[in-house]
């Protein structure tokens, strides 16, 4: 438990510490106006009380991620303690609260607006598109797993089918509808189940105080697939470390935020929160992992099985509420984000229904066509599974070039964006070549070749800023 304990008060002190450092790196002015009354519309600009952001914020940016991407990283051993630490503090909460943050300074803009802005417009066209993409899958992908729960505790007739359009009629209303109409009301409660949810894990970490891995057994691989580390387990934990899924969700938030100093306890707090569930339940599965052995690869039927045995009757009713509700609050802001990102790049109003409508529709017909093709081949969702999770890790590394470049020519310390996007640069360019659904190339080959791009991407970098001196 040590380590666990120690992981866990890093966690809280890089908040206070590396949060309040990376917000003088930015420069907070608190006299500024926010989009939230400048461009106020009653539909998506709408200033909003803080608590209330920020836990719409977790909510959104949290779904499962931390949940199950932590429990299957778990398999890898005490490496991913320590990679939901330090890939939280370094470079997702850093990640999270300076996207939020320049999309709060640029009246709420779009993540592949902000990208386009210091990337170039060529990079702004391509994000547009694949940022799209990614609101599509993250939408098809999170809702399978509720509509196949929903499909086990109602009557028959009542399949996964029938609730992948149930929940799809949600996606509509909370797409459409004001963001305080759906999303500011049910949110926060959704957020405070999950969140009483990790606490009573965490205290029955405590109490049962189970055998966990210690840094003093080293980092040994215990998968029992024996899958490399790297770059297996960085993808496998996403939400719990880094996600660029979270950039495409800050600017939702961008347009609520009364004011600039909001931002850390929004952007950033959001994040560290969401690293310290995601380090409550890779403790939680460790422990599941030792009594039950590795064989089971369903997150669901382990967080069913954690918290009925730890937390009883209530907790597990938490657990469903959490499973179902999680997961699908984070497809309909995906959908939210795919309809204002559009909206930005057309330059369409977003205040009459009619306009919502005709970005809307499109959208859900790609989307429950991919969700009836999962449907279809028994090993389709998986399938969309993976592409979505090198999708948002893609993501947060392009996200994360443009902070650096924004943080260079401004003459601010560009280093702590520099390092986390010449790391996931590695993790995203070696997982293309050793996955299965990729090139599945050997380990070592394609560690090497994903380490040699990446230096071939610092040093373009490097180039582009002696040139731009």
């Amino acid at each position: 438990m040590i380590t666990f304990i120690c992981c866990l008060a890093a966690l809280i002190a890089g908040y206070f510490i590396y949060g309040s450092f990376i917000e003088r790196i930015f420069g907070v002015d608190s006299s500024r106006q926010t989009p939230a009354f400048t461009r106020q519309d009653g539909v998506d600009y709408i200033p909003m009380s803080s608590w209330k952001v920020f836990m719409i914020q977790f909510l959104n940016i949290a779904g499962l991620g931390p949940i199950f991407g932590a429990i299957m990283g778990a398999k890898f051993g005490v490496a991913s303690f320590l990679w939901i630490v330090l890939g939280t503090i370094f470079a997702g909460a850093v990640h999270d609260y300076l996207a939020g943050m320049l999309s709060l300074r640029h009246q709420g803009e779009s993540l592949p607006e902000i990208i386009g802005r210091y990337l170039g417009n060529n990079f702004k066209q391509f994000m547009r598109g694949f940022t799209v993409i990614l609101m599509v899958l993250v939408g098809a992908v999170f809702v399978a797993g509720p509509a196949g729960l929903l499909a086990k505790l109602t009557p028959e007739y009542l399949d996964a089918t029938f609730w992948i359009f149930v929940v799809f009629i949600y996606y509509i209303l909370a797409t459409l509808l004001p963001v305080d109409k759906i999303i500011g009301k049910v949110y926060p409660l959704f957020a405070a189940a999950l969140l009483f949810m990790a606490v009573g894990i965490l205290v029955m970490l405590f109490v049962n105080h189970p055998p966990l891995p210690e840094l003093t057994d080293g980092l040994t691989n215990t998968h029992p697939e024996n899958l490399p580390i790297f770059p297996i387990m960085f993808v496998s934990i996403a939400c719990g470390a880094i996600s660029g899924f979270h950039a495409t969700q800050s600017p939702l938030m961008a347009r609520c935020i009364k004011n600039e100093k909001y931002g850390r306890p929004v952007f950033f707090g959001a994040m560290i929160t969401e690293g310290i569930v995601a380090l409550i339940w890779a403790a939680a599965a460790t422990y599941f992992y030792h009594n039950n052995g590795m064989g089971e690869s369903n997150a669901a039927v382990i967080v069913d099985s954690i918290t009925k045995e730890w937390l009883g009757t209530v907790g597990g009713v938490l657990a469903v509420l959490g499973v179902i509700a999680a997961p699908i609050t984070s497809g309909d802001t995906a959908f939210r984000s795919a309809r204002l990102i559009i909206a930005d790049f057309l330059h369409k109003e977003q205040k009459s229904m009619v306009s919502r409508l005709v970005i809307c529709i499109p959208l859900f017909i790609v989307a429950i066509g991919i969700l009836l093709y999962s449907l279809k081949d028994k090993d389709g969702f998986d399938m969309i599974w993976r592409y979505f999770a090198w999708t948002n890790q893609t993501l947060a590394v392009f996200t994360l070039w443009a902070l650096t470049v924004f943080l260079a020519t401004s003459k601010k310390l560009y280093i702590i964006t520099l390092i986390p996007a010449l790391f996931m640069t590695a993790v995203c360019s070696t997982y293309i070549f050793v996955a299965p659904e990729g090139l599945n190339m050997d380990v070592t080959v394609s560690q090497i070749i994903g380490c040699v791009i990446t230096a071939i991407t610092l040093i373009v970098f490097l180039w582009w800023k002696k040139k731009n001196a």
